[in-house]
């Protein structure tokens, strides 16, 4: 599957790697589901850097990032809005929770992240051998 790629900073990549080192327990949880495909197959990527800004996971090939809520976001709520109407401009999608969602409920919010690709992700083309001809 071929995705479109969006540049990034590149001096965010140094932070990146350093947020990714010192993750927030729910951002853990949360990567332990998601990572090595298994997520219905599709590869996710964490504190993945996008334009001028870092999501904390991202999968290319939906552009779809999702962003965990917590305590360092309380009075940040204008700049979230910016940062995510700038990266939507992009055409990237978001997901939204937060932390205590994770922490309390987290078969929900894998069922909500399986819903949303399953309603957009491309449908599978039918194989030539079992295809109509």
């Amino acid at each position: 599957m071929r995705h479109e790629i969006i540049p990034y900073a590149p001096k965010l990549k140094a932070y990146a790697r350093a947020l990714r080192n010192k993750s927030t327990r729910t951002e853990i949880l949360l990567w332990r589901q998601l990572k090595r495909k298994q997520m219905l197959g599709y590869d996710f990527d964490r504190q993945r850097p996008i334009d001028n800004y870092i999501v904390d996971f991202y999968c290319k090939d939906l552009k779809l990032a999702i962003e965990l809520d917590g305590d360092s976001h309380i009075g940040k709520e204008k700049a979230d809005r910016i940062r995510q109407s700038r990266l939507e401009a992009l055409g990237v999608s978001f997901l939204r929770f937060q932390n205590i969602e994770v922490k309390m409920n987290m078969r929900i919010v894998l069922k909500i992240i399986q819903d949303w690709i399953e309603k957009r992700r491309p449908p599978l083309s039918p194989s030539k051998e079992g295809g109509i001809h």
